[in-house]
């Protein structure tokens, strides 16, 4: 892992750079995990990718759009279908309280989000059934960032 500082407009930044595959970097800014898109690959030599497979083995092989435990019920109904419920701010994914199927009311904790070390509950816009969750527990979400569909 590489660290680097910064200081943009006087504001110090701890920049850690995590694993770099092609065009996505995993980084750490301030402690706060981030997925950067870069323009073009860098040089592979210079920055050789760091995999960790405990990370890398809980994920689907086809998407890492639905957890694990969701995955058989994923059928239930049309993914997607619905109104999209957004990450708020920048953050980790702790919790999934809800699966594909579930029913949920306006307000219901569905996902909690952790974001500058503090645990935020994420309460569900619309009522109805969850027809997609697109995150899993430990995943980074940057704000706007679709985590579940209610239909």
């Amino acid at each position: 892992m590489n660290k680097y500082q910064y200081k943009v407009q006087g504001v110090d930044y701890e920049v850690e750079i995590e694993e770099v595959e092609g065009n996505i970097a995993k980084v750490n800014v301030n402690g706060i995990p981030f997925e950067v898109e870069l323009q073009q690959p860098i040089n592979a030599a210079k920055h050789p990718t760091i995999v960790k497979p405990k990370v890398e083995a809980p994920k689907p092989a086809a998407t890492a759009s639905a957890p694990v435990a969701a995955a058989p019920v994923q059928a239930a109904a049309p993914a997607g279908a619905g109104n999209a419920q957004k990450a708020p701010l920048p953050g980790t994914i702790t919790s999934i309280n809800v699966k594909v199927g579930d029913t949920v009311a306006v307000g219901d904790v569905v996902i909690v989000l952790e974001a500058m070390k503090m645990q935020n509950n994420i309460e569900a816009e619309y009522a109805g059934t969850i027809t997609s969750i697109t995150v899993n527990q430990g995943d980074s979400v940057m704000e706007g960032a679709v985590l579940l569909t209610i239909g």
